[in-house]
């Protein structure tokens, strides 16, 4: 008797644990975290998230805490991260700007729209800084060695 005809095929959609895995959207993102625009200084986060499940400002509290608890981060602990703006996304078209994108949109201002809401796919780069460090730059946009 063949042993494949005898037992019956598992149903994924029978398995709780598939089915709720085929809704989750985990995306790998990079968080730029910016403590000063004219001198470049800013390093990287990256996160794996869930972009259907996490909200703009549940994103904003895990890389505080982020900045918060790695000694990496000691030197950049007196800033008040408070914006997010999308640097790139994957396959788009970046700036010439190597620390911030210094278009008009990319802004995240809800903090309670979900990353698939607002934008946010796999391989996105994202900006975290201080919202009146960068309307500063913004004003003038010199770069300091």
């Amino acid at each position: 008797m063949d042993k494949q005809a005898s037992s019956p095929e598992p149903s994924l959609e029978a398995q709780p644990e598939i089915e709720s895995a085929k809704n989750l959207q985990i995306c790998t993102i990079t968080v730029r975290i910016i403590k000063n625009f004219e001198f470049r200084v800013s390093k990287n986060i990256i996160l794996q998230v869930d972009a259907a499940r996490t909200t703009v400002g549940e994103l904003k509290d895990i890389c505080r805490t982020h900045i918060a608890s790695d000694t990496k981060f000691k030197i950049f602990r007196t800033i008040d991260f408070n914006m997010l703006k999308i640097y790139t996304q994957a396959f788009g078209n970046k700036t010439q700007n190597l620390i911030i994108n210094m278009d008009e949109f990319g802004f995240l201002l809800d903090d309670k729209a979900t990353l698939e809401f607002a934008g946010i796919r796999n391989e996105t780069e994202l900006s975290f800084f201080n919202k009146d460090a960068y309307e500063a730059y913004v004003k003038s946009p010199v770069t300091k060695w």
